[in-house]
């Protein structure tokens, strides 16, 4: 299925193993971020000592068929070894090592530690999600990576590469965009009103400064941009599958979706989402434009650069092999010194590396180090940080020692091996990845089916006898496959409409000597007033904690709270003497709810919980 001489098929639905591994690179960087992020509520979110225990998840949120590891044990430390192995597991898949064992872990993982708490999932998690799952298919340790780098076959592999994992990979990328646009085709506020932008830039658990910036642009230039995001969802995915001049078409649709992404993460506060969606177009860039790229920096002192190692040391052939691929340098000869009888007596004599130039000087030690670095296309700016005297002075330290210990030196490289890395056309492999994907097709269509169902009144057409189709034995058994892979999406960011339940909450806490406490924020006073952007900041410290108290104020919030109120509870009373333990405290919740142009913007003070604190 990989040819020298690509057909349609293959720049449509191929992929090149170079983007992949840009992919693969920020794949593993989102997650370790999503690590970072969630790790700073590893407690609140994820104990039983937290805002919800695991007998409360099961009971009450937890799906039949959702599976976690993080439901073995609600103990902290439990749950800081999943997230200590979940990282660890992630820098394997960022540098490419064992990447297929790695990226399938990866996906465990993640569906293990969203499925621990459904309050915290947002759109970017969903997205996350079925990337890994897709991601788990594709040859994504090939190029750039530790495999790669110890790839012992002989037998090239190929620029480009197409299978049922690639032609699901893009079709899953279209899917985000053209499910999210037909959800929000059901409502007015997209089409025909065109006021869609205004209620999302309105809604302040999300909005930035630059948000609140464009949202004082007149009404028809936001309805201008709600009806251009509309059809660009609708339209513009559908770039990538021009069957003429694609990897122009292509280019365009990268650019054209980073820069909406960009525009995204400027206007909202949506967590890794939009870094994750830029990440998923780059692995797009066509072959073409990695070979120009090559041409550029295929230079002559690139070109005539030849490296000379120790073939008794299996240390030193490994880290060869490593620099001439991290430091981006392909085609640059890898040779044995024994085989050179001038580079040999150099070798001995230097107990060295040898590194000859393209005007055939050779450099030695940690010089030598400094000189490839100086041809990298990536980090050739610190070579002269590197031939600053005190910096080569200590490094020629360091590598004089090295040398001298090659064999203790082998210990960190021994776990690394040699192994054949290629990539075969397997039928049944192809089939699998397909049904998959007719699944995930499945799915996607269920999902808008029930949500349109569930949101309007009963009409005897298509979607209603599709639901009933659904709705038979058959169906209910394939969806088990979709809840244990979690295949099962819905695209429904800001659809079919923007959230207009706007507000913010106000926790009033009452200690036992009488003093009135703000438990949002004990160094500020209590006040009723709507919080600037930057005290919303200091409150949602995180993307999971500004998802969190959303989901309070939803239909999700009657099962939250009292969990929530027992969590207060006990989080005051274990760091407060005991003349100021907590006594009882209220919820409010301060309702803002998002109104037309020109209508006047009213708050409601409601009282949503009510709380005692004895006995916790």
């Amino acid at each position: 299925m990989n040819h020298e001489t690509p057909s349609k098929l293959t720049k449509i639905f191929g992929l090149d193993l170079r983007s992949l591994a840009v992919f693969r690179i920020g794949l593993a960087l989102i997650v370790m971020a999503d690590l970072f992020s969630r790790a700073r509520g590893i407690n609140a979110h994820y104990t039983d000592a937290g805002v919800l225990s695991r007998e409360a998840l099961t009971k009450e949120l937890l799906h039949p068929w959702y599976w976690s590891f993080h439901l073995i044990n609600g103990s902290f430390s439990w749950q800081a070894f999943l997230f200590l192995i979940a990282f660890l597991i992630a820098l394997s898949l960022l540098v490419g090592y064992r990447t297929r064992l790695a990226i399938i872990a990866t996906w465990a993982l993640n569906i293990s530690l969203q499925n621990r708490n459904p309050a915290l999932i947002f759109a970017g998690d969903d997205v996350l999600r079925a990337m890994l799952f897709w991601a788990m298919f594709l040859p994504l340790g090939c190029s750039y990576s530790f495999d790669s780098a110890l790839n012992s076959s002989k037998k090239l592999l190929p620029k480009r590469v197409i299978s049922g994992a690639t032609f699901a990979f893009i079709i899953q990328l279209i899917f985000i965009y053209t499910w999210s646009a037909a959800y929000k085709t059901k409502s007015s506020l997209w089409w025909p009103d065109g006021d869609a932008v205004y209620y999302s830039l309105n809604f302040d658990q999300y909005a930035t400064e630059f948000g609140h910036f464009l949202l004082g642009f007149p009404v028809p230039i936001l309805r201008i941009l709600t009806f251009s995001a509309l059809i660009f969802e609708w339209v513009g995915p559908f770039i990538i599958l021009i069957p003429f001049r694609t990897s122009f078409f292509r280019c365009v649709a990268i650019i054209s979706f980073v820069l909406l992404h960009l525009g995204f993460e400027l206007s909202f506060s949506i967590g890794v989402l939009s870094y994750l969606s830029v990440v998923n177009w780059l692995t797009l860039i066509p072959t073409e434009l990695w070979d120009r790229g090559t041409q550029i920096i295929s230079t002559t002192a690139r070109k005539g650069l030849t490296i000379y190692y120790d073939a008794d040391c299996g240390f030193c052939k490994k880290v060869v092999h490593f620099i001439r691929t991290f430091l981006i340098l392909p085609g640059t000869p890898l040779l044995i010194a024994q085989d050179h009888e001038s580079i040999y007596a150099d070798m001995l004599e230097k107990n060295s590396w040898v590194v000859v130039d393209w005007e055939n000087n050779r450099h030695y030690k940690f010089e030598a180090i400094a000189y490839v670095v100086s041809l990298s296309p990536i980090i050739y700016f610190l070579a002269p940080l590197l031939r600053w005297q005190p910096i080569m002075n200590v490094g020629t330290k360091f590598y004089q020692t090295i040398a001298s210990n090659r064999k203790f030196a082998g210990n960190f490289t021994r776990p690394f091996k040699f192994r054949s890395l290629e990539i075969k056309s397997s039928l049944p492999f192809n089939l699998i990845t397909l049904s998959l994907l007719f699944l995930t097709t499945i799915f996607n269509l269920k999902s808008f089916v029930d949500q349109t169902v569930v949101r309007r009144p009963f009409k005897d057409d298509w979607i209603n006898k599709t639901h009933q189709v659904f709705t038979r034995r058959t169906f209910q058994t394939i969806n088990i496959i979709g809840y244990i892979t979690r295949l099962d999406q819905s695209w429904s960011i800001f659809a079919p409409a923007p959230p207009r339940d706007d507000g913010w909450h106000v926790i009033v806490g009452k200690l036992k000597d009488g003093t009135e406490v703000n438990l949002l924020d004990e160094t500020r006073p209590i006040s009723w007033e709507k919080p600037t952007l930057k005290e919303r900041q200091n409150i949602y410290q995180t993307i999971q904690w500004r998802v969190y108290y959303i989901n309070l104020n939803r239909a999700m919030g009657k099962k939250l709270y009292p969990h929530f109120a027992d969590y207060l509870c006990r989080e005051w009373n274990k760091t407060n003497s005991e003349d100021k333990q907590l006594e009882s405290f209220e919820i409010y919740f301060m309702d803002e709810r998002t109104v037309p142009p020109g209508v006047t913007q009213m708050v409601e003070k409601k009282k949503v919980w009510q709380q005692s604190c004895s006995g916790s």
